[in-house]
């Protein structure tokens, strides 16, 4: 199949599938009808991330009943970020509506998006929660993570922002143009610039967050180690604080020797002060690894996702995953 899509379309929406498979049919029928009442000349690209249910079966489904639907099927799960910028990387349209497809962003917020467009020249209208959604485990972890995120980036993201956008053509070329094979797409979004504008969206909840507490804790180390310097900035003042006080110290020590020919008791407060730097000394050397390793997934410039195929102009699509396979 050729990977080529139709160019010079007026709209491109883009959504990625993992798990997807309750919502799909809904998901097509609204986003469908919601792209309708800017434009009839849409397409719908669909890039499955290894979904490990009958998503890409459905999607091909669709996809053979409206010549409208693109499959971008991943060759594994390489994660919700990646495929995004895979998506995209496929698009033409001159406008470009980036949701997910699980329905907690309504597809009709597209006209709304389209209006704010319009009315403020912007080259980016971004959704945000008008109230945080979830239990108050997520609501509180969410807020963390942006605290702790933008404390230390300088280029900080909007708080509460979704994914669901309306991007024009010049900012999606400009975004997929990074080439990070550790993509954390909330900075990439802020980093590419242009003028964006917030637009408040009611987020539904649609069950339990697949983003459970050791992933989020990934996902903000990551977001940290790529846009920001400001740990290892940390370490070398802490470094400095320690030495400073150590020195500062060890002179007393000396002094009280030379002067009053008395040591200082307390070797319970000696013991405690090695545990504690030599702690801090390895989870600097951690900190530094990190970053050391971002560097060795950069230099190796292998592709943040491996295409397996791509399926379009409706009739020509297999009937199910395993003739396409076969195939």
């Amino acid at each position: 199949m050729a990977a080529r899509l139709t160019p010079h379309m007026r709209l491109s929406v883009v959504s990625t599938l993992y798990q997807s498979a309750p919502y799909l049919r809904e998901f097509h029928a609204r986003v469908s009808a919601a792209a309708l009442k800017l434009t009839d000349d849409f397409e719908i690209v669909l890039v499955n991330d290894g979904s490990p249910d009958q998503s890409l079966d459905l999607a091909m489904e669709l996809a053979r009943s409206d010549p409208r639907v693109h499959i971008v099927d991943l060759s594994m799960n390489f994660g919700h970020h990646k495929a995004m910028m895979t998506g995209l990387g496929k698009t033409s349209g001159a406008l470009v509506f980036l949701l997910d497809c699980d329905l907690e962003e309504p597809p009709e917020i597209l006209d709304a998006f389209e209006r704010e467009r319009l009315r403020t020249g912007a080259d980016v209208v971004y959704g945000v929660q008008s109230r945080r959604k979830g239990s108050l485990f997520e609501r509180v972890t969410g807020w963390l993570y942006y605290k702790i995120y933008n404390r230390l980036s300088p280029e900080p993201i909007p708080e509460n922002v979704i994914t669901a956008r309306l991007m024009t053509r010049r900012y999606v070329d400009s975004l997929v143009a990074h080439g990070e094979r550790e993509v954390h797409i909330a900075g990439l979004w802020v980093t590419t610039g242009f003028q964006q504008v917030p637009l408040a969206v009611a987020k539904a909840s649609r069950g339990a967050s697949t983003y459970h507490i050791s992933r989020r804790i990934g996902i903000l180390v990551t977001a940290v180690t790529s846009f920001s310097n400001t740990p290892l900035m940390w370490i070398f003042y802490s470094g400095l604080v320690i030495l400073t006080t150590s020195g500062a110290a060890a002179a007393y020590v000396i002094a009280r020797v030379l002067f009053r020919g008395a040591l200082l008791a307390g070797w319970a407060s000696l013991i405690v002060s090695i545990w504690l730097l030599g702690g801090l000394t390895l989870f600097c050397i951690g900190l530094i690894g990190i970053y050391l390793s971002r560097i060795f997934s950069e230099v190796k410039k292998r592709p943040y996702t491996i295409v397996r195929a791509v399926y379009e102009r409706g009739a020509e699509i297999p009937a199910s995953r395993g003739q396409a396979a076969a195939g």
